[in-house]
């Protein structure tokens, strides 16, 4: 069975996982601990949420684990629903319900979640990153003649980044383009503040950006043959 994964926050009943009948035993903390260890056996997991259940029921907790597959949600809840896992009563592990109506109300993973996908489908080294072009944008006209470092009352900061995601063993590569704005209002920010502020102007584009190149991005995975060890991958490119 072919399955496409993108670098969107799974939101689709089919990548999520509710269990109920957790234990009173372990505190909050030490649940979601416990539950992201045994489920990340079957993928890699978007989040694990433990939410307390109401005064009136048996159990003090119940949870919500996200996937980024809905291949590894229904492994993990073949495997783990009506087990012990790790406590002395069975846990119930179901899909959720599939919603048809929010289908393209998805949001776009942050860098660092996109960087965290990439790493687990395709290895740390089976793709790359490049920052193509990082320019200041910041009233260009205006301070032509102007120390650029001089706080300016009632101006920004814009920077601007242009990026590439590249997968080598796939012949792809994905280009795309980031802006950030830092405000500047108060002369007497001083040197130091206008720095610091460019500096997180600078990240943000380049996270923007970064995030824009993965979102072009739709991983195919084509499942296991035989005497595979891994899922076969391909990726395509989304004109966007």
């Amino acid at each position: 069975m072919v399955e496409l994964v993108p670098f969107v926050v799974p939101i689709m009943g089919d990548k999520t996982l509710p269990e109920w009948e957790l234990s009173s035993g372990p505190t909050a903390e030490a649940l979601q601990h416990t539950l992201f260890t045994v489920f990340s056996q079957f993928g890699l997991l978007y989040s694990v949420r433990i939410f307390p259940n109401a005064a009136v029921a048996g159990p003090v907790f119940y949870a919500i684990i996200k996937v980024y597959s809905a291949r590894d949600a229904h492994r993990a809840q073949k495997a783990c629903d009506q087990e012990q896992l790790f406590q002395i009563f069975p846990v119930k592990v179901r899909l959720g319900t599939r919603h048809k109506a929010v289908r393209h109300n998805t949001l776009a993973l942050n860098s660092s979640r996109c960087q965290e996908l990439a790493n687990y489908y395709f290895g740390f080294n089976g793709w790359s990153k490049r920052i193509i072009r990082l320019q200041d944008l910041s009233n260009l006209e205006e301070r032509e003649n102007e120390d650029i470092v001089t706080p300016l009352q009632k101006q920004s900061l814009k920077l601007f980044c242009a990026f590439e995601v590249a997968l080598p063993s796939h012949e792809c590569r994905s280009p795309a383009a980031g802006m950030a704005e830092e405000p500047l209002d108060k002369l007497e920010e001083g040197l130091l503040s206008f720095l610091m502020k460019r500096k997180v102007a600078q990240k943000l584009a380049i996270q923007k950006a970064m995030t824009d190149a993965f979102r072009k991005l739709l991983i195919v995975v084509l499942g296991l043959f035989r005497f595979q060890s891994r899922e076969v991958l391909r990726v395509l490119r989304i004109f966007l």
